[in-house]
């Protein structure tokens, strides 16, 4: 059976033949039949270059698709599925924090039982400070209890999977994508097993905090409505508030002769009623704007150049 490597590549042009030469070093003796399929994500250093020189003295075991222009890892991960040839596809980073040793295990994992569609890889002790760990754990749990689909503390895109279910998330071609639910919606028999991220010896991580919450806030309004039941939620509670609060002022007024002061209630309550009205308006605006781009059909990538034997499968 072929195993294809899908390579997402971003600025990463101090780390790509280093990941070359380990895959092709572990794989040794281990995997036989075996391509890597690099994508090169709109790359501004000299990712492709390097992406070239590997291609042009390996051309049997690599392809290089270069995007043109950055998309995202989301995209440049279902392209490379695209053109992915092997029955079994793995997702593994370029650089080498996700070891191919892992996938080697991955591999055994599988070939001990035929009802196994995908092992993927989580991280059983984070490399990362106690804070950012807190706030994962906080949206795993969060959005465990309002997804329709279930998600794994720490597992990440880094996984094996058969052909058959490699078809399954490539049927869904949603503009706005989140691998981790796609994975889990699709369904299919997953193992799940823990690995240890290497320490990234060049260039520095593409996910700073404010795009890991712009992330997570896709991936909430991408397998949830729970948003939309909130703003309904808030606007009925505010409405049940603001008619409490004109009762308790009427009978203050008619029965005890207390004045309310006006102008203060006033600004307070438009303030906070304007403010939820916002709010709740954000909301459905999110989803709006999934939508309105969504039926705009736009490619989910760009390809601008193909280095490879291969062509894409129909």
């Amino acid at each position: 059976m072929k195993l294809s490597l899908v390579v997402p590549c971003f600025n990463e042009e101090s780390n790509v033949l280093r990941f070359f030469n380990e895959v092709v070093s572990v794989f040794k003796g281990a995997v036989s039949d075996y391509e890597i399929v690099f994508v090169n994500d709109g790359s501004t250093d000299n990712t492709q270059n390097e992406l070239s020189a590997i291609y042009n003295n390996a051309p049997e075991r690599v392809q290089v698709l270069s995007l043109s222009r950055n998309f995202g890892k989301e995209a440049a991960v279902y392209a490379g599925l695209s053109y992915a040839q092997g029955d079994l596809v793995c997702i593994i980073d370029a650089d080498l924090q996700q070891h191919p040793e892992v996938v080697i295990d991955m591999l055994r994992t599988m070939a001990a039982d035929d009802s196994i569609d995908c092992v993927a890889a989580y991280q059983e002790n984070r490399k990362e400070s106690k804070v950012m760990s807190a706030v994962k754990s906080c949206f795993y749990k969060f959005i465990n209890k309002i997804a329709d689909v279930d998600f794994v503390n720490g597992a990440s895109d880094f996984r094996l999977m058969k052909r058959k279910m490699v078809d399954a998330v490539l049927s869904m071609s949603e503009y706005h994508r989140f691998s981790k639910g796609i994975f889990s919606w699709v369904g299919f028999n997953t193992v799940y097993v823990p690995y240890t991220v290497k320490e990234r010896e060049f260039g520095e991580t593409k996910w700073s905090f404010g795009k890991l919450l712009k992330y997570a806030i896709d991936g909430i309004i991408s397998f949830s409505t729970f948003p939309l039941k909130l703003a309904t939620g808030v606007g009925l509670a505010t409405s049940f508030a603001s008619v409490i609060y004109l009762i308790v002022v009427i009978i203050q007024k008619l029965f005890f002769g207390i004045d309310v002061p006006g102008y203060a209630t006033i600004v307070v309550l438009v303030l906070f009623l304007g403010g939820m009205q916002l709010f709740c308006l954000g909301l459905l605006g999110e989803y709006i704007s999934k939508i309105y781009v969504q039926v705009k059909n736009r490619p989910i990538f760009v390809l601008k150049e193909h280095l490879g034997k291969n062509v894409k499968k129909d």
